[in-house]
């Protein structure tokens, strides 16, 4: 089987992104992302319980079995040992920037103590950017709290 022509890359990063920030950290992940059937490249790092994990996503033939830059990147963190949400960025190349999907969102919120404290930023490689709180993308979201 022959793998698709990688997408061209986006560039150095986001304009007036410190090298070292989750926005500069998230457009250098995109670079890596496998999107040959939708074409719409994503990548996120995430801080977690003081360290920073990077993920893009990752598509397959058979749609549902696609991963999502957010969820890779926090899957990684908590391979890695790392358990508590602090913020995210996520680079598409959408304008105005994407927000995560409600998969993402729930998934994000398993790991968040305080939803209202952890920072979800979206950012494309021009510069552009939004921010919100977890609390604020999945209100009166479903977590273990609720659960017996």
């Amino acid at each position: 089987m022959t793998r698709p022509p990688e997408p061209p890359s986006p560039g150095p990063g986001a304009p007036g992104a410190a090298p070292d920030s989750l926005e500069a950290r998230a457009v250098a992940a995109q670079r890596r992302s496998y999107a040959p059937y939708s074409k719409f490249r994503v990548g996120a790092a995430v801080r977690m319980s003081g360290e920073v994990f990077e993920g893009a996503n990752i598509e397959n033939a058979s749609y549902g079995l696609t991963v999502c830059a957010e969820r890779t990147a926090l899957f990684a963190a908590v391979n890695s040992g790392a358990h508590r949400l602090e913020a995210i960025a996520v680079c598409t190349d959408a304008s105005p920037p994407s927000s995560p999907c409600g998969a993402c969102r729930q998934v994000l919120l398993e790991f968040a103590p305080d939803p209202a404290a952890v920072t979800v930023t979206a950012v494309n490689p021009r510069g552009e950017r939004r921010s919100w709180t977890l609390a604020e993308l999945i209100p009166d979201g479903f977590s273990g709290r609720e659960l017996p």
